[in-house]
């Protein structure tokens, strides 16, 4: 079939003669379009716009038609409507156009100030801040960094804060720093050996550690052996000035202990019986307990505890269980303190503003009083006034009193920001670990660390019994320093055990380890020089 025949319109359609129907047809509106009925409303066809002789012009099936024929075959009633709508069109452009805001005289928009930063800048700052604290690595520098601040600003308040009481015993005034600077070196050593210790060996050396804890709080009460100091018998003497308190070894016994043993019932899917969540657990934390409040230490028994309870927490413990344990917790603390008078004359200091019957609330008042003479910035490093016989364990328990008289609200707010970065990086590490271990671990830390914080500054501040505990990090103790720089190394290690910490971790490696091993990194600027003067 030729091309003529085969655009050949039909017999009857193209010439105007009554088809079958009876009926003449419209011709097709445009040649190379597809065929189409025509509208019922379209007028019929001129005499010009039939082909003549029935034959079509041969064109390609597939042109698109021309905007004249689509012109031309367009039906003569559309025509009003485009030129009505093409009126139109210059209203709907005008609606769509922005409106201008009012300007001041100045020429500048009005209700825009010169110091005002735009919401968008605020925004992006915000967005910022958002994704740089969200980076996987946030947590790790949050430990490593607060830790290592908390440290070394201890060093020095210990420095400030224990001359007076050194020369008070006709020793050097430096005695008690270098035995804090001492501890804080071994500590350092063992905060390394803890971030770089595998799970696997940390959890092979809980029943030991625990074994040996357990065995030092009992020789404790050996007469003889545990020395007596401020009315707790909580101390070894190991000969010299120095003296351990296996009390605060028992705290990081408990957490690994605990973390451990949760951890493997969790993986057996054992922790939603109350039998295997409480036994042998709480069993073996009351013991660890009791060991340590047969030598008065109520205190540290209190830290014990909190670290028992955010075990419990992060096991999935019901509230109901924690109401019934605070509520048999709050029985036994009231027969433990109606029992011993000395308690009884702390709990009478609290919200006091008189030293009491035989100076009994000395400690408490000018503890506060060391606080508000501080006043915003502090009277300055060394100044203090309480430190020179007014306020007793100025370098030990009441060593937040004396950061605060001489750094002021400014020291004191800085102390307390460290400590808040170190617990929230603790709860991010425990919430965003895969390895049940660690999370239990990481919790644990963080709830005897914060625990100890609360205790030893709502003491000072007034809010809380004086109970005899240190701040972490901060206050002087070799005993309280070594534990808890090593529990700080296992919440570094937990860290960089994150995945996502993992992988950024090891882009950065490959770089540091080829610096550190002498090894030439070859750059762009050597691979040019040496191609030959020919290549490009």
């Amino acid at each position: 079939m030729t091309p003529e025949n085969r655009l050949r319109p039909p017999t009857g359609r193209a010439t105007g003669k009554p088809g079958r129907g009876g009926g003449t047809s419209a011709p097709r509106e445009s040649q190379g379009s597809p065929r189409k009925r025509p509208a019922a409303a379209d007028p019929p066809p001129s005499a010009k716009s039939r082909t003549p002789a029935g034959v079509a012009k041969a064109r390609p099936a597939k042109a698109p038609p021309s905007r004249a024929a689509s012109a031309k075959a367009a039906p003569v009633k559309a025509a009003p409507a485009k030129a009505a709508s093409a009126k139109a069109a210059p209203s709907r452009a005008a609606s769509k156009a922005p409106r201008r805001k009012p300007r001041s005289p100045a020429g500048r928009p009005a209700g825009r100030g010169r110091g005002l930063r735009p919401p968008e800048a605020v925004r992006r700052l915000r967005s910022r801040a958002r994704r740089a604290w969200d980076r996987p690595l946030t947590a790790y520098y949050l430990v490593l960094g607060g830790s290592l601040l908390l440290t070394l600003l201890g060093l020095v308040m210990v420095f400030s804060a224990s001359q007076i009481q050194a020369l008070r015993y006709d020793l050097p005034a430096t005695f008690y720093f270098r035995k804090q600077l001492l501890a804080a070196v071994i500590g350092t050593v063992l905060l390394l050996i803890a971030s770089r210790m595998p799970v696997r060996l940390l959890r092979a050396l809980t029943y030991p550690v625990l074994l040996v804890s357990v065995a030092l709080l009992a020789l404790v009460q050996v007469p003889g052996v545990g020395t007596e100091v401020n009315g707790n018998t909580n101390w070894i003497e190991l000969g010299g000035p120095f003296q351990l308190q296996p009390s605060e070894f028992g705290k990081l016994a408990l957490v690994l202990w605990g973390a451990d043993l949760l951890a493997r019932k969790g993986d057996k899917r054992l922790l939603d019986q109350w039998k295997h969540l409480l036994v042998p657990l709480v069993p073996g934390a009351l013991l660890i307990c009791a060991l340590v409040m047969v030598g008065g230490d109520m205190g540290t028994v209190m830290v014990m505890v909190a670290i028992l309870f955010g075990l419990l927490w992060i096991a999935g413990a019901p509230v109901r269980l924690f109401v019934g344990v605070l509520g048999a917790a709050g029985v036994a603390g009231a027969v433990l303190i109606l029992t011993a008078p000395y308690r009884m004359r702390r709990i009478a200091c609290l919200g006091t503003t008189d030293t009491g019957p035989g100076d009994q609330c000395w400690q408490a008042l000018h503890g506060i009083y060391a606080l508000a003479s501080g006043g915003w910035f502090g009277s300055g490093l060394g100044a203090s006034v309480e430190k020179w016989g007014e306020l007793p364990e100025p370098h030990t328990d009441f060593i937040f009193a004396i950061t605060g008289e001489e750094l002021g609200l400014a020291g004191t707010l800085s102390v307390l920001a460290l400590f808040a970065a170190l617990g929230y990086a603790g709860i991010r590490v425990a919430g965003r670990t895969e390895d049940s271990f660690v999370r239990f671990a990481a919790g644990g830390v963080t709830a005897w660390i914060m625990s100890q914080v609360v205790i030893n500054i709502g003491a000072v501040l007034g809010l809380l019994p004086i109970a005899g505990v240190p701040l972490p990090l901060f206050s002087y103790g070799g005993s309280a320093l070594l534990p808890t720089m090593f529990a700080v190394g296992l919440l570094i290690a937990f860290a960089r055990s994150d995945p996502a910490a993992r992988a950024a971790l090891a882009m950065r490696q490959p770089g540091v380890g080829r610096k550190a091993a002498g090894v030439r990194v070859k750059t762009m600027r050597r691979r040019v020089r040496e191609r030959s003067s020919g290549e490009r």
